[in-house]
């Protein structure tokens, strides 16, 4: 007796026939799937800010309490050129600040997956190569819009206010352009430094990095050699940029980069990623190797 197909004949244009669970998905294409499993390690970033609150409680603390620090107990000693209150100098440079030491906490992400194996667990499973490293470029992105939320109302507590009209949009645009930029140099250190505790050294590299810039003090106010090195300093074009365009009336100097600080607010990001994006993408390749 032959066997009864109940399945009956096949409908080609059936969606629901039986090659239809294995044509649909891949009828998505692979731009549908790369998002997909960004979308699914941009949740996973996230949720694991939700479980550990301590986490984001450091990321935003420390920089409301530099803002405290310098804006109240070293505020009083500080000059500004062309005169002016100093809150309204600092507050751009703690914008800055916070995004540069992003880097940090990305290093100190991707260093923990790689060291438990997560990394290598992504890589065995059937997902976008690419998701890896972009997730966790917007899941900092996310995470960064948040800490500048968080420091614009301590800064409108502390009575700074923006006189550049609509300019302090294009202002936030240049502070997650340049941490956007520093994704990729936390990324590739985060695959290159052996531990978590290693990573958690970078804070010596970070700290002298924002230090000798026009964060905290203007670079006409240094020695001559050091308030060049300063004004170089690519984080030294974002907070004049991003000072211009709040309308924080601070005398600028006179060396080529500085006159042009909107200018190169745009330039070293873009150098940044062009070096750090391809050195990360290589040593994420590596890995299995």
């Amino acid at each position: 007796m032959s066997a009864v197909d109940l399945t009956g004949p096949a409908d080609p244009a059936d969606p629901a026939g039986p090659d239809g669970p294995i044509t649909a998905p891949l009828a998505r294409g692979r731009a549908y799937w790369a998002l997909a499993d960004c979308w699914n390690i941009v949740r996973r970033g996230l949720t694991h800010y939700r479980r550990q609150p301590v986490n984001i409680a450091w990321q935003l603390g420390f920089p409301i309490l530099s803002v405290l620090l310098y804006g109240y107990v070293f505020g009083s000693a500080m000059t500004v050129p062309g005169g002016g209150d100093y809150k309204d100098f600092l507050m751009p440079g703690m914008f800055v600040m916070t995004m540069a030491f992003g880097f940090i906490n990305t290093a100190t992400i991707v260093v923990y997956d790689a060291t438990k194996g997560v990394i290598d667990r992504f890589r065995s499973m059937p997902m976008a190569p690419s998701a890896v490293v972009a997730g966790r470029g917007v899941t900092d992105l996310v995470v960064a819009c948040a800490e500048l939320a968080i420091l614009v109302l301590t800064a409108l507590a502390m009575g700074w206010r923006p006189d550049g009209g609509w300019g302090f949009l294009a202002a936030f645009g240049l502070l997650l352009w340049l941490r956007f930029a520093l994704i990729w140099l936390g990324v590739w250190l985060g695959l290159l430094v052996p531990n978590p505790e290693a990573a958690g050294g970078l804070f010596a590299v970070a700290f002298p990095l924002t230090m000798i810039s026009s964060i905290f003090v203007a670079p006409q106010l240094m020695p001559d050699w050091l308030g060049w090195v300063a004004a170089w300093n690519p984080i030294s074009s974002t907070a004049a940029a991003t000072r211009e365009l709040f309308g924080t009336p601070v005398g600028g100097g006179d060396s080529w980069v500085e006159q042009h600080a909107l200018l190169m607010a745009g330039v070293w990001p873009l150098v940044l990623t062009a070096v750090f994006l391809p050195l990360a993408v290589r040593r994420f390749q590596r890995l299995s190797r």
